[in-house]
């Protein structure tokens, strides 16, 4: 393992943290932005669902400036102009130029994951890949879960304090990278390969969609997409007509419980990966499979039970155990993908995932107007994670099959 591989992965959940906190924390704060700049909910919720737009679509093309250029200065460039454009939203006075700057945001923001990513496992290739992958995706996940900071901050000062002073952070932080931040050592593989010609970013997809491994993985990632925005983005509004909970009760148990879950999911699912490793050369795909076959019947217990300390449990057990997933993505993409295109096949998975993830809590909201039961909408959930370990055999099987010839 290179020198300066563990401090990469705590030099860029900071990075990831404030990359999720920026774009989140604007959902706190409605009231203070309402209130300064009149507009419509259909307005403010153009304001999420563009920046996701822009975001999901630029994420391939992104995973390809990291697989081209220096995936270091990728991430730095990356930070700095998000960074700005955060600063930079503190000025805005026109519903128009908030959403100019949720553009600016999603494309500079596209840029960050693959590459951050990508740049962790060229430093950790083998036993502490997995770890190293979810220690990352935690600090991700603590940036998402301290959103609420942007309304507090809003609500004792101005709804433009929170984008000045995270601006400023991530702005100062960028230039402490320009110090801290390299790409790794190349590998003797790597350096015979260096006088190859540059794959352009078609021979990329190309080459990625030419493995029905990576196709699988694409469905994969977008049917837990669709798993995670629906029971995520219905969580809520489940506790509170369920179990007839007031809003605020209803959201501390769908985010207060299930964050610090998940997050421990992730690293927990990172070390068992690579803690069996040695035994197994397919751990990276058993731990995420076990994690799926004990988070889905958690959910169909979660959504039958009257009992509300069952469904908390419940629920907080998915939320540890669907993260093993998480935590072996860009291990189980390394296994099925050409080196030379690992970012930008991260980027066309987050894609997918936003994209139709997106679609899929959308569907749920067409399903409830429909009548449909909240419950009976986890319980599909629940189904669709039983397809996802189906498929998740069906990789490893053509990835052993692979290497075998």
């Amino acid at each position: 393992m290179p020198s300066g591989a563990w401090r990469i992965v705590i030099l860029l959940c900071f990075v990831g943290c404030l990359n999720y906190l920026d774009r989140t924390m604007i959902t706190t704060m409605r009231t203070s932005i309402i209130e300064a700049m009149p507009m419509s909910d259909a307005q403010f919720g153009l304001l999420t669902s563009v920046f996701l737009w822009v975001y999901g679509i630029l994420s391939p093309f992104a995973g390809y400036l990291a697989d081209h250029f220096n995936r270091s200065r990728v991430i730095i460039c990356s930070l700095f102009v998000w960074s700005a454009v955060t600063w930079l939203t503190s000025y805005v006075t026109t519903f128009e130029q908030l959403v100019a700057t949720r553009i600016l945001m999603g494309v500079s923001e596209a840029c960050y994951l693959p590459a951050a990513v990508a740049l962790i496992v060229d430093y950790h290739k083998t036993t502490t890949r997995s770890l190293a992958s979810g220690i990352h995706i935690a600090g991700v996940m603590v940036g998402q879960s301290l959103g609420f900071v942007g309304g507090w901050i809003a609500e004792d000062h101005d709804w433009t304090a929170p984008f000045s002073v995270f601006g400023l952070v991530g702005i100062g932080y960028s230039f402490v990278l320009l110090w801290l931040l390299r790409d790794a050592p190349e590998s003797n593989e790597a350096a015979e390969k260096s006088d190859e010609p540059k794959i352009d970013f078609f021979q990329a997809l190309r080459s990625l969609f030419g493995q029905w491994s990576f196709i699988l993985l694409v469905i994969f990632w977008s049917l837990l997409g669709i798993i995670g925005w629906m029971v995520m983005g219905w969580m809520p509004t489940y506790y509170k007509e369920h179990f007839n909970l007031t809003q605020g009760m209803a959201g501390l148990y769908a985010t207060g419980y299930l964050y610090p879950a998940s997050i421990a999911g992730v690293i927990l699912g990172g070390f068992l990966s690579d803690r069996f490793a040695k035994a197994s050369a397919n751990s990276k795909f058993l731990i995420p499979v076990i994690g799926l076959c004990i988070a889905a019947p958690s959910i169909f217990v979660a959504s039958n039970t009257s009992v509300l300390p069952l469904a908390i449990a419940m629920f907080m057990v998915y939320g540890l155990t669907r993260m093993f997933s998480d935590a072996n993505l860009m291990p189980i993409l390394c296994l099925t993908a050409d080196p030379r295109y690992r970012a930008t096949g991260y980027g066309v998975l987050n894609f997918f995932a936003c994209v139709i993830g997106g679609i899929g809590l959308y569907a749920g909201g067409v399903l409830r107007d429909m009548q449909v039961d909240l419950g009976q909408i986890f319980r599909f959930a629940g189904v669709l994670m039983f397809v996802c370990v189906m498929i998740l055999l069906l990789i490893r099987k053509r990835t052993n099959a692979g290497a075998a010839s």
